[in-house]
């Protein structure tokens, strides 16, 4: 028996992994997280399977559904939103599990922050613009930020941020990032990624906040921030194909020889 924990992508049932699919496939229980989670995946379950939706669950609750599957010999499917590894709330389940010496494994699945920026088409790692990105988010009703990963500290590196669950504190975006990135940076919100409703609102530091608000969203949204996202042409090349850099699958042309006459 394994509990498999199963990114399910951000909410399009298409960009979920094969191996996970697989895996909600052929287990007898599926747990999902049914507030993030499209229905349309784990109704690949297969018939007769006992499927559960946890949100309305505590954790308790949730090992308690995990412990009898254990003991019946039934493979168990958690299925989380995008990627388990972040913001996944999976440490927690990982450390009772071993306590209890139950068998567990890992299925990675597209982030968010991934499928947004394809969304957008866009790029977010820009030459000598942008080359770091910042996946974090701000204190809210949930555990505080620990020391040094405010964003005021993490601002200070210029990076693109993708800011998770903070769409309520913008105002508190908009306070410590002006004085780093300026008030005209640009700001994208994406809103329900993956979802047939998705949206995305484009601004600045500065407007952003009224524009979320006429759009009266105030749930589900990634917040990006930083000036790879600004619509530009002038940047340079990716040195990654130009002509002149050598590595070793595009090793240096040999000149070829010169003839006499």
């Amino acid at each position: 028996m394994t509990v498999h924990f199963i990114g399910a992508g951000p909410g399009d049932p298409d960009l979920i992994t094969v191996r996970g699919l697989k895996l909600i496939e052929a287990c007898p229980v599926c747990l999902y997280a049914g507030s993030l989670v499209p229905e349309a995946i784990v109704a690949a379950a297969p018939d007769g399977a006992r499927v559960i939706d946890t949100a309305p669950m505590t954790l308790d609750e949730i090992m308690a559904e995990i412990e009898a599957a254990h003991a019946r010999g039934e493979d168990v499917a958690r299925v989380h939103s995008g990627d388990p590894s972040l913001y996944g709330a999976i440490a927690e389940q990982i450390r009772r599990l071993k306590e209890k010496d139950i068998p567990f494994d890992v299925t990675p699945g597209v982030p968010a922050f991934a499928a947004a920026a394809a969304a957008l088409g866009q790029e977010l790692t820009v030459p000598e613009i942008a080359q770091t990105v910042i996946l974090t988010r701000t204190t809210m009703k949930s555990s505080d930020m620990p020391k040094g990963e405010d964003l005021e500290t993490l601002g200070r590196s210029g990076a693109t941020l993708a800011i998770h669950l903070s769409i309520r504190n913008l105002r508190e975006i908009e306070r410590q990032l002006v004085p780093l990135y300026g008030a005209d940076c640009p700001v994208v919100v994406a809103y329900r990624v993956g979802w047939p409703d998705q949206s995305f609102i484009h601004g600045t530091l500065t407007d952003i906040r009224e524009k979320v608000r006429e759009a009266k969203i105030t749930r589900t949204a990634l917040i990006f921030v930083g000036r790879a996202l600004q619509p530009q042409q002038d940047f340079r090349d990716s040195a990654l194909y130009h002509a002149d850099h050598v590595h070793v699958l595009r090793p240096k042309k040999k000149k070829a020889a010169k003839t006499g006459v």
